[in-house]
């Protein structure tokens, strides 16, 4: 005779391939709901909500062309820290290194202000790279040298980064014809960023998509990729084949910060042509998000961070009827929060053992 066979639940080290592709629907559609229960409260039918945000941030040109404006820093921002968490760093300081990038961005417009218009992107551009590259060295000398903890580092951070910019647009770098307004004198013309058609879309969308095809490149084609995945995968491994672990960490620290760094240039010399005040409305977290939601991959980079500018620009679309542009932030965090359960929900499956015989 043989005994009934009793299901158990199972934790799996290295879930199937086929839970990447529904986890970030899923949870999109459960913050879709989440969030609409609450839209509900306010007496205000969630669908009509959401179609506003839906044509604010899609239904025009304009409309699209600011969110591809809002795409452009979560795309850069999403694929630094994505880099990094191939190799299981987990960079939470993009927002800092944003504004480092912005700070050294601007810093070539203050004190080189003579420079001719042909080189005076491609030097903003090498100092906002390296503006944000040093942020993420900041980071990473504490976590292979001291074995100090990345997250704390990177999350402090941002903190000493902000307070930097708001020292320079307050003090020695505030306009003195800006009407008392916290920001830099405006750029110069050659100075900003080349714009693409009548609209504010800027060059910063080709920096971020050449980002995007390199990343894909190096990580399928190249050895530097193939040790990202195997030491992402396995460091214990990564270290017993060769593999120097820590020159890894500083060099992917850089590289993300450099991207970081990059958002930034493109921010104040793209959009706001000066560095000021209140920069970055939270790039830097959102992209952590943008990453999750695209699994780290380039083509879900891509398609992730339009989303998010889209729901930054459908926010302001909602306050025609009544709710606040925070509304944006809160699907954010929802989403956030049903991708994290459902990575580690995904981990798990009901197993049945098999049943044996009775004697």
């Amino acid at each position: 005779m043989h005994g009934k066979s009793k299901p158990r639940i199972q934790w799996l080290l290295n879930p199937n391939a086929s839970t990447a592709w529904w986890v970030p629907i899923v949870s999109i559609v459960l913050a879709l709901l989440f969030c609409g229960m609450f839209i509900a409260l306010n007496g205000i039918n969630p669908i009509t909500v959401y179609a506003k945000m839906f044509t604010g941030a899609f239904g025009s040109t304009y409309g699209f062309s600011e969110t591809l404006v809002k795409a452009i820093p979560l795309l850069l921002c999403g694929l630094g820290v994505s880099i990094a968490y191939r190799i299981g760093i987990w960079n939470i300081g993009a927002e800092g290194q944003f504004i480092a990038g912005a700070i050294a961005a601007t810093g070539i417009t203050i004190y080189w202000p003579g420079l001719s218009g042909m080189w005076s992107i491609p030097v903003m551009m090498a100092a906002g790279m390296a503006g944000g590259a040093l942020w993420g060295l900041f980071t990473a000398i504490p976590r292979t040298v001291f074995r100090v903890n990345e997250l704390i580092t990177s999350l402090m951070l941002n903190y000493i980064a902000i307070l930097c910019m708001d020292y320079f647009v307050f003090g020695p770098w505030k306009d003195p014809k800006g009407m008392n307004f916290p920001g830099t004198p405006i750029f110069s013309l050659g100075q900003q960023l080349l714009t693409l058609g009548s609209s504010r879309l800027h060059m910063g969308l080709i920096f971020g998509l050449i980002a995007v095809v390199l990343y894909a490149i190096c990580m399928k084609y190249t050895r530097w990729g193939y040790e990202l995945r195997l030491l992402g995968a396995n460091p214990d491994a990564a270290t017993y084949a060769g593999i120097a672990v820590n020159k890894h960490i500083i060099l992917v620290m850089l590289i993300s910060g450099g991207l970081a760094g990059l958002a930034g240039m493109s921010e104040v010399s793209g959009v706001t042509h000066r560095l000021m005040y209140g920069l970055s409305p939270g790039y830097g977290y959102t992209a952590i998000i943008v990453a999750w939601l695209a699994k780290l991959r380039p083509l879900g980079l891509i398609v992730s961070s339009v989303l998010f500018g889209g729901l930054i620009v459908g926010g302001y679309s909602v306050q025609t009827i009544g709710l606040p542009a925070s509304l944006s932030l809160m699907l954010q965090g929802a989403i956030l929060f049903f991708l994290i359960a459902g990575d580690h929900l995904g981990r798990y499956r009901l197993h049945r053992s098999q049943p044996r015989m009775k004697v």
